[in-house]
């Protein structure tokens, strides 16, 4: 009884799931299947309306169901599928509207679904024949226009051909076939190389065809491949015209080898080369009068600055922060500049990037926080922060603003009282030490002869003299040959000092690993400390291997420099998030792992960095 009990609880219940499924297009005049489908037992299907369809049969039933034991554990599935075949009449979007069914007593509501009906062809579909299947054409706007008769062929869409410079437009390559029996796309592929434009490849995830009705005839179509382009200047910009091997499948005109293949027929793979001709974009330049603060952003956007507090003590950090929402060319948008009051010590933005790409271009949001630490007590105002971008809606320059901000900074505590606004500063005195005589150090010089106790030359003094000029010769060989050996030593050594870029380039990686020593000392330590030690770390490094003095170096221009010397975006980024939570964590409470977390990653990014060269 026990055991059956057990086997009663092991047999999950499953929700009742109850759909409909149609394609998204079919063509008029061609039948299409309609299904309902429960994973109950059910029973009294209530169909909707077919409005705008022709009903031609069903519906049809049928059911199928599945057991299976997996560890002991019993699992069952069951669906019940009811079929009804329909058919367009006139091209249009149609909604068929939700089905019921019960089930158990209970009544439940599927689904409904949307279907576009395309126009049948205007003219009886051909046969392929291997004169045109290659063919392709272009119309030069936002599409291009086939061959009369093609069976298969590549379009070049644009979904502007007319834009204003750094606004962005889409390009892609669709793939239409109809009356082929296509195999697949080939390895010969030669794009376009969009000179004159920033370019950006856009992900398509899962290629699949769909219907679509273009130039009087019904295609399965698909896109092969699709950029965001930004043109960089002003005139006619030519896209040069793309290339694409496709396989088909034709039957072969060799001799049957059997009788078999003479009643079946034999077919086989045969490429065909397929153009999408070039493509010509006009683009506008920007209007002049750009204003002060423009950032070089072309689109639409919105502003809303905030700010962490308007009272704040003394060497306590302030941050400021600008969101920038919209859509447009915003991965080139500049960080807008902020006049800190003197007596401020600002640091570095902190630039957050979170949009995604679409025809239009990039939107989401861009978040900038400003970091600002006030030295002194008194009273402040930060101005307003201007943005300007280009609307290219209402085709003219737009500036946005934030308000003005007033701060009260009060005095820190043990900090001396100065002029408001004004830092003050503290004094350490120190003790020279007495002079002290510690003994007779300096000497008076003996004038008396000294005493000679060396004993007489014995032996024959003859034989001595004889022996003196050639050991005075040989001692003499022998220190001209150290001499030049020291001198070319020390030329060497004097022409790689020379070369300070050289020097500096050489010791980075030691200073580096001297001071990430001391971070690792550190790491069960002092936080502050810590920080300090891995931002001068990253900071020196990258001065030497840069050759640029360290006061001068930001992480914008560690960026540019980097992306002049060819590192990547992905080491670029690392680099930035490595001195940014660094530069951050100084005045947040941290942990050990996060403190272990950015150790490893500095000392990642410095390996890195050896590697390349730069």
């Amino acid at each position: 009884m026990l055991s059956f009990i057990c086997y009663l609880l092991s047999v999950s219940a499953d929700d009742v799931v109850f759909r409909a499924e149609a394609p998204n297009k079919v063509v008029a005049g061609r039948p299409f299947q309609l299904t309902y489908s429960i994973n109950q037992r059910a029973r009294d299907l209530q169909a909707p309306e077919f409005n705008g369809f022709d009903y031609l049969a069903g519906p049809y039933t049928s059911q199928s169901s599945s057991t299976s034991f997996v560890n002991g554990r019993r699992t069952s599935s069951f669906s019940l599928t009811y079929t009804y075949t329909l058919m367009g009449t006139n091209p249009g979007d149609f909604t068929i509207g939700p089905a019921t069914i019960t089930c158990d007593g209970q009544k439940y509501t599927s689904n409904g679904v949307r279907i576009t009906v395309l126009p049948p062809d205007e003219q009886p579909q051909q046969t392929r024949s291997s004169g045109n299947s290659g063919q392709s054409g272009n119309s030069g706007s936002s599409s291009t226009a086939r061959t009369s008769g093609s069976d298969i062929f590549v379009r070049a869409i644009a979904t502007k051909t007319t834009v204003y410079e750094q606004e962005a437009l889409q390009l892609s390559y669709r793939l239409y076939v109809a009356g082929v029996d296509f195999a697949q796309m080939g390895n010969t592929i030669k794009l376009p190389e969009c000179t004159g434009f920033m370019k950006q490849e856009l992900e398509l995830g899962e290629r699949q065809f769909e219907l679509e009705h273009y130039n009087g005839r019904n295609y399965q179509a698909v896109t092969l491949v699709s950029y965001l382009l930004y043109p960089q200047h002003s005139g006619d910009i030519q896209i040069e015209a793309a290339q694409f091997e496709a396989i088909l499948r034709e039957q072969s005109h060799r001799q049957a080898r059997s009788i078999f293949d003479d009643f079946f027929g034999t077919y086989e793979n045969v490429s065909r080369m397929l153009t999408a001709p070039a493509i010509t974009i006009h683009v506008k330049g920007l209007p002049a009068g750009k204003p002060a603060g423009y950032s070089g952003g072309v689109g639409q956007f919105t502003l809303t600055p905030s700010i962490s507090t308007t009272d704040v003590q003394a060497n306590e950090a302030i941050t400021l922060r600008l969101d920038i929402k919209g859509a447009g060319n915003m991965k080139l948008l500049k960080t807008p500049a902020v006049d800190w009051p003197e007596g401020f010590e600002p640091y570095d933005p902190k630039v957050t990037n979170n949009y995604k790409t679409s025809g239009s271009g990039y939107s989401g949001t861009k978040t900038i926080e400003y970091l600002a630490i006030p030295r002194a007590a008194g009273q402040y105002t930060i101005p307003a922060i201007a943005f300007s971008y280009f609307d290219i809606q209402a085709g003219q320059y737009k500036t946005l603003t934030t308000p003005e901000y007033t701060l009260n900074v009060r005095r820190a505590p043990g900090q001396a009282a100065g002029n408001e606004g004004e830092a003050a500063q503290t004094y350490t005195a120190v003790n020279k030490e007495n002079i002290k005589e510690l003994g007779t150090d300096i000497r008076y010089i003996n004038t008396n002869e000294p005493a000679t106790n060396l004993p007489p030359l014995k032996g024959d003094r003859e034989g001595l003299y004889h022996l003196l000029p050639q050991s005075i010769l040989l001692i003499d060989l022998v220190m001209l040959v150290l001499s030049l050996i020291i001198y070319f030593l020390f030329r060497k050594f004097r022409q790689e000092n020379a070369d300070i870029t050289k020097v500096r380039y050489k010791r980075a990686n030691k200073v580096a690993q001297k001071r990430l020593k001391t971070a690792q000392q550190l790491l069960s330590g002092d936080s502050q400390a810590f920080y300090a030690e891995i931002e001068k770390a990253s900071f020196s490094y990258l001065s030497d291997r840069l050759s640029i003095p360290t006061a001068d170096l930001t992480k914008d221009n560690i960026a540019d420099l980097l992306q002049r010397k060819g590192v990547s975006d992905e080491l670029i980024q690392q680099v930035h998030e490595v001195l940014s939570t660094a530069e951050f964590a100084r005045y947040a409470p941290t942990t050990g792992a996060e403190k272990q977390a950015l150790y490893d990653a500095t000392t990642n990014m410095i390996n890195q960095l050896e590697n390349q060269k730069i």
